[in-house]
């Protein structure tokens, strides 16, 4: 199972605990070559990777041949497992600059720039795609096997095309086909709408794939990686973890974001993980609402303790 590169989730806090609960390999989030040549601080502390997360790929997003080049040289000198080069981020400050899902419009820039980089690198090379730009534009078996061809060592595909950015179902029947395309030998990694025990089960076996990426159903839910292994290995469901362990899992989350980040991002951005860390329990968006609000790490702790001994004796879902 991996982790999928998220911008501004898959930072070393959350890593740390992801891997802790069984993940296999992470990434981090992607980093913009641009930033990184320029020595921008933002994408230069991408590159942290910690030596008990391990295996950690660095993934980069870009455009542009020498950008790329460089950006190459500073991940292989980060030692990272490997270098993976984000062509999937359908955000449209990224796709106007044919980066990200943008080069879905242009395979042969995609391929040149592909093979650019597996020259460069010292390290495998893996990509991150979607199945096209839109669903008059999916050549993803094709795009696949000609980035075999140019030395990629794996490819992971989300099940949508930029048009759909997030929206709708993820449709793995075109991973299944670039799976069992007989001239394509590297693994092949699935990813969109994971979110269960089952469903994970059901679509590797279904589709064949090599392995299951996870991204959106982690937020807040590091131990979705344990319920699927502790699933696979015994056919049953991992005792859901109770508020005192979900209370100390976001404290300990919210306190190494603040080590990593500072004080300011390490509250804002843990914002996004409260959801799902007390998801299902009643009346909780009396305290969602405290956790989203409050700058003050003290408070913020506080407000833990509240919710831990308030939910103390309702351990049952809503």
């Amino acid at each position: 199972m991996l982790l999928a590169p998220m911008e501004d989730v898959s930072d070393p806090p959350f890593r740390a605990l992801c891997k802790r609960q069984g993940c296999d390999m992470m990434y981090t989030e992607f980093i913009s070559v641009e930033g990184l040549i320029r020595d921008a601080d933002k994408s230069v502390q991408k590159l942290d990777i910690y030596e008990d997360e391990r295996p950690v790929g660095i993934q980069i997003f870009g455009a542009e041949d020498a950008s790329m080049e460089q950006a190459a040289d500073i991940v292989c000198a980060a030692k990272p497992e490997l270098l993976d080069i984000n062509y999937g981020c359908p955000v449209k400050k990224v796709t106007c600059k044919m980066a990200g899902a943008g080069i879905l419009q242009d395979i042969d820039r995609m391929v040149h720039l592909t093979e650019l980089i597996v020259k460069r690198s010292t390290l495998p090379v893996t990509v991150k795609t979607r199945l096209g730009w839109n669903d008059d534009t999916i050549r993803i078996v094709e795009v696949a096997e000609r980035l075999q061809d140019v030395g990629i060592h794996a490819i992971s595909i989300h099940g949508r095309t930029r048009k759909q950015m997030y929206k709708g179902e993820a449709d793995w029947s075109h991973i299944a086909e670039v799976k069992n395309n007989p001239r394509l030998h590297i693994p092949v990694f699935g990813n969109g709408d994971i979110n269960s025990p089952e469903k994970a089960v059901e679509y590797k076996n279904r589709y064949g794939v090599d392995g299951i990426m996870i991204g959106r159903a982690s937020i807040g839910n590091p131990w979705i990686f344990h319920q699927i292994k502790h699933y696979v290995e015994t056919g049953l469901h991992a005792e859901l973890p109770g508020i005192a362990e979900r209370v100390e899992m976001a404290r300990e989350h919210l306190t190494r974001s603040l080590d990593w980040k500072g004080e300011k991002l390490g509250v804002v951005e843990m914002r996004r993980h409260y959801t799902n860390y007390f998801k299902g329990y009643r009346d909780i968006k009396i305290f969602r609402s405290k956790l989203v609000t409050e700058y003050d790490p003290k408070v913020l702790h506080e407000i833990l303790d509240e919710i831990k001994v308030h939910y103390q004796d309702q351990e049952v879902f809503a």
